[in-house]
C-alpha cells in the first residue's frame, strides 16, 4: 500500500475531530492548509475527504468548498434492561496484525478515552478473517496506562477481552454505533472487494468495571458478507408512555421493544 495505515488514520481522525467539534454547515480548511498542517500529500488528503463525503459526513459545494454535513438521525436500540449483547458470529475467526505501535492519543481519541492528547495509547490495526477469508479491518486504541504490557501477540490470539482480563482489565459495558459506509482503495485491497464496495462501520467505546474507558475501536466489515440480526420482543406501550420509533417498525404501533443483536456471516 502506498501510504502507511497509521498516517491515513491520523488524517481521518483529524478530519473527524473537525466534524465532531464544529456545527453542521461549518467549512473545513482549504486543501493546501490541511496538507501543510498534517504534512501529507494532496492525494492522501483528498482520499480521506472523499471517504467522508461518500459516507455523508462532509458535503462539497462547487465553487465554495467542503462543509460539515447535517447531523445524522440516531436511533438507539437496546434491551429494556440496558444490557449489552456482544455479537456472536459464525465461522472460525482469526486475526492478522497489520500495524502495532505506541502513539500519542491525539485530540479525538484522547477525548473519547478521557486521557490527554499526549497520553500514549496502544494502537493496533488488524485484519479479521473468517475461515481464512478477510471479513473486517479493526483499528483499536487502548491507553498504555490501562494495559502497559499489551503486546502484538495479544492482538493475534483468542478473544481480545480475555487478553485484557489477563492484564487485569475487566470490561463491563460499551456504547457501539453501526452505520453504512464504503471501502476506500486500501481497505478494498485488504478485504478483497472492489473500491467503494458497501461496508458496515462499527464504532465502540468500552468501559471497565470501574467505569473507566479502556478501549476505543472502529471497524470496517464487508457489506457483502456480514449482516446484523436483531431479535425483538414486542409488547404494548402503557397508556400515556412516550411513543418511540424503532427501525422497521411502523410509527405509532405503540410497542415496547427488547432486543438482542448478533452478527451473521454469509
Amino acid at each position: 500500500m502506498a501510504e502507511p495505515i497509521l498516517k491515513r488514520e491520523r488524517v481521518r481522525d483529524y478530519l473527524l475531530e473537525l466534524i465532531e467539534t464544529h456545527p453542521p454547515g461549518a467549512p473545513i480548511p482549504a486543501e493546501r492548509v490541511l496538507c501543510a498542517r498534517l504534512s501529507v500529500s494532496r492525494p492522501t488528503l483528498r482520499s480521506a475527504v472523499d471517504e467522508l463525503v461518500n459516507t455523508g459526513l462532509l458535503v462539497r459545494q462547487h465553487g465554495r468548498g467542503t462543509f460539515v454535513a447535517p447531523a445524522k438521525i440516531t436511533q438507539e436500540l437496546v434491551s429494556g434492561d440496558r444490557a449489552m449483547t456482544l455479537p456472536q458470529a459464525g465461522g472460525a475467526w482469526t486475526s492478522r496484525v497489520l500495524e502495532h505501535a505506541r502513539i500519542p492519543a491525539g485530540a479525538r481519541v484522547g477525548r473519547k478515552l478521557r486521557v490527554s492528547p499526549a497520553a500514549e495509547v496502544n494502537y493496533t490495526a488488524r485484519l479479521r478473517l473468517v475461515d481464512g477469508q478477510p471479513m473486517a479491518i479493526e483499528y483499536l486504541h487502548v491507553p498504555v496506562a490501562v494495559a502497559p504490557g499489551l503486546t502484538q501477540e495479544d492482538m493475534e490470539s483468542g478473544n481480545f477481552y480475555d487478553r485484557l482480563s489477563d492484564h487485569g482489565v475487566h470490561v463491563s459495558d460499551a456504547v457501539q454505533s453501526i452505520e453504512p459506509t464504503v471501502t476506500n482503495d486500501s481497505e478494498a485491497e485488504l478485504l478483497g472487494v472492489p473500491v467503494f464496495a458497501p461496508a458496515l462501520l462499527f464504532e465502540r467505546l468500552t468501559n471497565d468495571t470501574a467505569g473507566r474507558p479502556v478501549e476505543y475501536v472502529h471497524s470496517l466489515y464487508r457489506g457483502d458478507r456480514y449482516r446484523i440480526v436483531s431479535r425483538l420482543s414486542l409488547g404494548r406501550t402503557a397508556p400515556g408512555d412516550r411513543a418511540d420509533h424503532y427501525p422497521g417498525i411502523p410509527p405509532g404501533s405503540a410497542t415496547t421493544v427488547r432486543s438482542a443483536t448478533t452478527g451473521d456471516v454469509q
